[in-house]
Formats: C-alpha cells, structure tokens, sequence
C-alpha cells in the first residue's frame, strides 16, 4: 500500500514538473508573439513618425455630424474658386498648415497635435467634402481634435469657406509625389521584413 502512495505520489510529481515545462514554454512563446506584435507597431508608429512632417497619418478623423455630413461643394473644381481659396489659406491657413498645406508652417512645430499635411492625396480622399467645409467652418477645439484649429465660420463666408475647401483639393494634384513616397515606403518596410525573415 505504501508503495502505491509513493509510486502515485512519484507520478504526480512528475506530471507536476510536466504542466509546468509546458506553461513556461507556452508563457515564452506567447512573450515572444506579443513582443514581434509590439516591435511591428513601434515600427509602424515610425512609419507614421516619417509621414509625419509630410503627412500625418495619425490624424484623428471622426464622422461629420449630419448637417454638414452630405453637403457638395457648389464650386468644386472652379478656377476661380482655387485661385479664392488660395489667397484666404496663404493668408489664414499657412501659418500653421504651411504655403503647400504639408503640414509645415512657421508655427506647426508648437502644435499639438500636430497640423494635417493637406497634399496627402491618399488622406484626402477619404474625406467628403462636408467634412472639410465642417473642419474649415467649426476648426479643432473639440472632441476628439482638441488642436489649435480656429473656427473660421465667423470670419469667412459660407462662399468663401467652400473656396478654401475647392483650394484644399487641389493640394494633391500639384504634389502627386506624396503617393509616390507612401508606395516607396510600403516597398522599402516590405524589403526590411524579408531581409529579416
């Protein structure tokens, strides 16, 4: 009878030092998951870090609130609407969203968050044009924004605010270069995994 105790306590044991070899290789391969997971969003937050002077992606964009969510532009591609909106954005806007929109003002370096880069084509077109006039029109001091963007709505004419949304849209197309440098991007961060693969 002794014999049986010791023999089962002695397998007990032994399936004891199994369950815990087995925990600590599971726990280590876990640890090993979650830090390759960390290391890929430090390295996509230094992507977002490069984008960052010449185009943030980490802005936040929230939905339009219904009243500006459907609008059209009435002046959407109308020379003389860019060449409008371009005179009240050098003299308003590029102080902080620079002369190009990139972002890049004399003033943008103090901001916090930092200002959308307006040439970002890619970003732009996920943006309607209600929502841009909603941005120029009610600025950034609310939720989830919280930037130094003034509210222009009580400044500029409903006219005029539209000319500056027409003048934002052309942003893209005098800096096609901008999605030239996200695809030259993607194709190097590619080359770097598989050379560390």
């Amino acid at each position: 009878m002794n014999k049986r105790i010791w023999l089962l306590a002695r397998l007990l044991f032994i399936a004891a030092l199994l369950v815990s070899a087995c925990s600590a290789q599971t726990n280590a391969a876990t640890g090993n998951e979650q830090e390759a997971e960390a290391d890929h969003q430090e390295e996509a937050g230094h992507e977002s870090e490069e984008h960052g002077h010449m185009g943030d992606m980490t802005h936040i964009h929230a939905e339009a609130p219904e009243e500006f969510a459907t609008l059209v532009n009435p002046v959407a591609g109308d020379a003389a609407a860019v060449a409008a909106g371009q005179e009240i954005f050098e003299s308003t806007c590029a102080v902080c969203h620079g002369s190009e929109g990139r972002g890049d003002g004399e003033n943008a370096a103090e901001l916090d968050p930092k200002p959308a880069n307006l040439a970002d084509g890619m970003m732009l077109d996920t943006l309607s044009d209600g929502y841009l006039f909603w941005r120029v029109s009610k600025g950034g001091a609310m939720e989830p924004f919280n930037s130094a963007m003034p509210a222009w709505e009580s400044s500029f004419t409903e006219d005029q605010r539209w000319q500056v949304v027409t003048f934002i849209r052309s942003l893209p197309e005098a800096g096609h270069d901008m999605e030239e440098d996200h695809h030259a991007d993607e194709e190097e961060m590619h080359m770097e995994e598989e050379h560390h693969d």
